[in-house]
């Protein structure tokens, strides 16, 4: 195991930095401002791989013109409580956020409401729109679809997507947000797995000669990454797949492998006003009772700690806003440009 060298950055400061890149390369101060929150609000929960440690990937994709800075999302169709919109390769986060809020509004008028994006990019940290919606007290479903980087299930060869699919809902002042790749280990965590030369708690995939593994090294090799519960995990990424292309009229992911690099994508949001249901008030008192019970889960050793979907990442959070964000050097130097 490598001890990186991490510099510790205040989350506004290092929100400031992403505003002043994105201006310098075309998005205007406000959509800037709104992309980088995005960006520093999933680097403070401690989602770096899709926060600090991605940006300067987002900032290669827009100068190579696979990300559009002032495009808007547009509606294609409407029907009932289901729109299809189209994506125009805006900034992935920007487009997500803007379907979340629009997903939102047609769950007040409809109780629940079904938002499908094509032709987008990259929304990095899906949880963040999980948490938007949940916050906001409204239960999510969400997903995207990706380029290929998983096999199916007993192949060698990658057709999958590990097509991120996330589900929230309101509890106590926070939420309660799962958000889980349909690979054992998402990619970005195995590359900063990678960086610090450490080996992966369970096995996370092949090796080049088909022997599990894991070495995220040898994983990231063979592009044979496992799927969570095994064939389960696999015959899931497919079906998120089948119904992003359906519902959003978007690529599929044999159509985004094609591509040079991973644009052009097809997402789906759902969201469900839980004040409309007949037991809403009894919700938060239902929540407690069932929380409370898997929380007294016996550990299995000293070191296990029994924790919901998104409890660690409220801790982390505020550890982070405590001592700054931790920030790779060589990060650091991409970002601020040193």
């Amino acid at each position: 195991m490598q001890e990186l060298p991490i510099v510790r950055i205040p989350a506004p400061l290092l929100q400031r930095q992403f505003a002043s890149v994105l201006q310098e390369h075309g998005f205007t101060p406000d959509r800037a401002e709104q992309c980088a929150a995005i960006f520093a609000a999933n680097s403070l929960d401690g989602v770096y791989t899709h926060g600090v440690n991605r940006f300067p990937r987002f900032v290669e994709y827009i100068k190579k013109g696979f990300v559009k800075p002032d495009a808007v999302p547009v509606l294609k169709s409407a029907f009932g409580g289901i729109e299809q919109w189209d994506g125009l390769l805006g900034p992935g986060p920007l487009n997500a956020v803007h379907a979340t809020e629009r997903v939102m509004e047609l769950a007040r008028a409809h109780g629940i409401g079904c938002v499908a994006l094509s032709n987008t990019n990259h929304w990095m940290r899906g949880g963040t729109y999980g948490w938007q919606a949940a916050k906001a007290g409204f239960v999510f479903i969400g997903w995207t679809n990706t380029i290929a980087n998983m096999p199916a299930w007993g192949a060698k060869d990658s057709r999958l997507g590990n097509n991120p699919l996330i589900f929230a809902l309101p509890f106590r002042e926070e939420a309660i947000v799962l958000d889980a790749a349909m690979s054992q280990y998402s990619f970005g965590a195995m590359e900063m797995a990678q960086l610090k030369e450490e080996q992966l708690s369970i096995y996370g995939g092949y090796d080049t000669n088909g022997r599990l593994t894991t070495d995220p090294a040898a994983i990231l090799k063979s592009r044979r990454p496992l799927p969570i519960g095994y064939w389960k995990g696999a015959g899931l990424a497919l079906l998120l797949d089948l119904l992003a292309v359906i519902l959003s009229g978007g690529l599929s992911t044999a159509q985004i492998s094609s591509k040079e690099v991973e644009y052009g994508l097809s997402q789906v949001f759902i969201a469900i006003d839980i004040t409309k249901l007949p037991n809403h008030s009894a919700i938060p008192s239902m929540l407690e009772g069932i929380i409370s019970d898997y929380l007294q889960s016996i550990p299995e050793n000293d070191k296990s700690r029994i924790a919901y979907p998104g409890e660690r990442v409220l801790q982390t959070r505020g550890e982070n806003q405590r001592l700054g964000i931790p920030v790779v050097r060589q990060v650091y130097d991409q970002v601020f440009g040193k």
